[in-house]
């Protein structure tokens, strides 16, 4: 009898902790990124040049894109950049110099310089801003962090990311793609 009631109190106590832990268990699983083109956003960097127009030294032809999702370009004034794939971004860029009879058929070439950083919080030995790099998983990330802390619960991870205007925060597994902009939680494991 005694055995089964410290048994019983056991498995409660367990039960009770294993809710408590806050891990990414009860999240769905995070839409996989997308295997389209990146779209800029506010704090990317990107470079353009319109041969005829734009300065020889390519660092003075670098934009941010603004909070309001623009770049300002000398001559056009504000362009809308947010939202945009970067050939979509050449395109706009193109017409607005057509339309507006600067040149007849301009050549826009637009690089991005910077993108904006990711986020990695939680059980890393160096939490904090980083800048992104194509290509990078979330173990890439972790790495960059400076690795698990020994609390760190490997695996368990959870990427909050902008989904059609919208803040998502779904489960993540160490080989799933990053994005700009993203913020990648490490959890403590509890025992």
């Amino acid at each position: 009898m005694r055995n089964r009631l410290y048994h019983g109190l056991f498995l409660g106590l367990f039960a009770v902790t294993a809710a408590c832990s806050g891990g990414p268990s009860g999240l769905a699983s995070l839409p996989p990124a997308p295997t389209v083109a990146y779209r800029l956003g506010a704090g990317d960097e990107v470079r353009v040049a319109i041969p005829g127009l734009t300065a020889e030294d390519p660092g003075s032809s670098s934009y941010t894109i603004n909070d309001r999702g623009q770049i300002s370009l000398p001559i056009l004034g504000d362009v809308d950049a947010s939202g945009k794939t970067v050939p979509e971004l050449q395109l706009s860029i193109a017409q607005q110099l057509t339309q507006r009879q600067l040149l007849n058929a301009p050549t826009v070439s637009v690089q991005p310089v910077r993108l904006r950083p990711f986020y990695v919080l939680g059980e890393v030995k160096s939490p904090g801003e980083y800048q992104y790099r194509a290509g990078m998983s979330v173990l890439a990330a972790v790495s960059v962090a400076g690795g698990y802390t020994f609390r760190a619960e490997q695996g368990n991870v959870a990427i909050t990311r902008m989904v059609d205007g919208r803040q998502v925060v779904g489960r993540a597994s160490e080989r799933d793609m990053i994005q700009p902009g993203d913020t990648v939680r490490i959890y403590e494991k509890w025992f």
